[in-house]
């Protein structure tokens, strides 16, 4: 017995199976590599599900962890310290509209805040009303899933309290129809990752916002996956030139550090007084201190310049297969599209092959590797998708 087969049999005897079994024991990593128990290296191509932004063991970021843990690791929310307010600036700075932040730790609990936010400023209307999108995903505690569009994962928790209206992803008729003044918020995601990278149409936004405004409901953007340089941009919500009432951030944005963000101007934002809401290891130093390293390192060494151009060199080598009928998103945060429902196939047999990847869909690769990635290792997971693909796959005639 291997020592990834021993540490799997002790996972499944002390941990839940809400995981099922994970084909990967992982020891270490470095810059988009990591390694298992067993000594196998592999290519990290899903990065921690678009989190590791700076890859694994990057010199910025254990510096940063390991100095502020020697200086002061925790403080709760009774007091202060520099690195949050150090970082909620920079979040400001970077989002460039007026407003305040919320700090806590994961995309859940930003979308929870986020969804409070919403709740009382309906409270203040007389609304109750919220509108999500079919397929979307924003958690998996019970306000952020009564938001979350993906059926499978919220009703067996049903009836959970929200008057929640589900409409299409990207139909702006749909938005139309479903938008009045009875609506206390809308809440959108830039790009729907979970469901296989799928691509809002451009104007979707911009839409969006006409209609909040109009009607005064909040627009809520959930950034958790598409910021922090995913599309090449700090926010996926720039390019459609809005400014969303309420962003919410994680994943990314701290390296993989646990933390996550909410963003707000500054009418919603002053919906949060003293006791409303709060976190116990919300703005935690290690945590902001992270941050503000992955902030610098994407800023110092140009990283979203990186990863639009590998995103056009990925495009350019897969596209001529006839068995990738479609590669959606922007940079390196992509759904690649196969012909035939064999993504899970694909993905286990590029585990064998060394490459980490994610089928969130049975026709759809999802990758979302570090910011870090080079050219040569681009190469190689195409060169490998392409291996793997002809062992599950073949194209007519063999390769293209």
């Amino acid at each position: 017995m291997t020592y990834s087969e021993q540490i799997k049999a002790r996972y499944e005897a002390a941990l839940m199976g809400n995981y099922g079994l994970p084909p990967v024991a992982i020891r270490e990593g470095s810059g988009s590599t990591v390694t298992d128990v067993d000594g196998n290296a592999y290519l990290d191509m899903i990065g921690g599900i678009a989190v590791s932004s700076l890859g694994h063991s990057h010199p910025a970021l254990v510096e940063a962890v390991s100095g502020q843990a020697a200086r002061l690791a925790h403080t709760s929310n009774l007091f202060l310290h520099e690195k949050e307010v150090e970082l909620a600036e920079k979040l400001l700075d970077l989002w460039g509209n007026p407003g305040k932040v919320f700090l806590c730790n994961s995309g859940t609990e930003a979308n929870e805040a986020a969804l409070k936010l919403a709740l009382l400023h309906g409270k203040a209307l007389g609304r109750t009303r919220i509108v999500a999108t079919e397929n979307g995903f924003h958690g998996r505690s019970l306000g952020a899933l009564s938001i979350t569009g993906k059926a499978a994962i919220r009703e067996p928790f049903e009836p959970l309290g929200r008057d929640v209206v589900f409409v299409p992803y990207g139909d702006p008729d749909a938005l139309k129809a479903a938008v009045d003044d009875t609506v206390a918020a809308v809440f959108l995601e830039p790009t729907q990752g979970e469901t296989g990278v799928v691509t809002a149409p451009e104007g979707y936004l911009k839409t969006a916002r006409e209609l909040t405004s109009a009607h005064g409901a909040l627009l809520v953007l959930d950034e958790i996956q598409s910021g922090f340089g995913r599309t090449g941009a700090w926010f996926a919500h720039h390019a459609e030139g809005i400014a969303p009432d309420v962003v919410t951030l994680a994943k990314g944005l701290g390296g993989g550090v646990p933390i996550g963000a909410v963003l707000a101007l500054d009418p919603a934002a002053a919906l949060f007084t003293k006791g409303v809401h709060g976190s116990t290891f919300g703005g935690n130093p290690i945590a902001c201190a992270a941050s503000l390293a992955v902030i610098d390192t994407i800023e110092r060494e140009h990283l979203f310049a990186n990863v639009l151009d590998l995103g056009e060199h990925l495009d350019a080598r897969l596209l001529g297969d006839p068995r990738v009928t479609e590669i959606r998103g922007q940079a390196l945060w992509r759904g690649i599209n196969l012909a035939e429902p064999v993504a899970a196939e694909t993905v286990a047999h590029l585990i064998g092959l060394g490459v980490l990847a994610n089928a969130p869909r049975p026709d759809t690769i999802r990758i979302a590797p570090p910011l870090t990635i080079t050219r040569a290792e681009i190469d190689v997971f195409c060169d490998k998708l392409v291996e793997a693909l002809d062992a599950v796959s073949p194209a007519p005639g063999g390769r293209p």
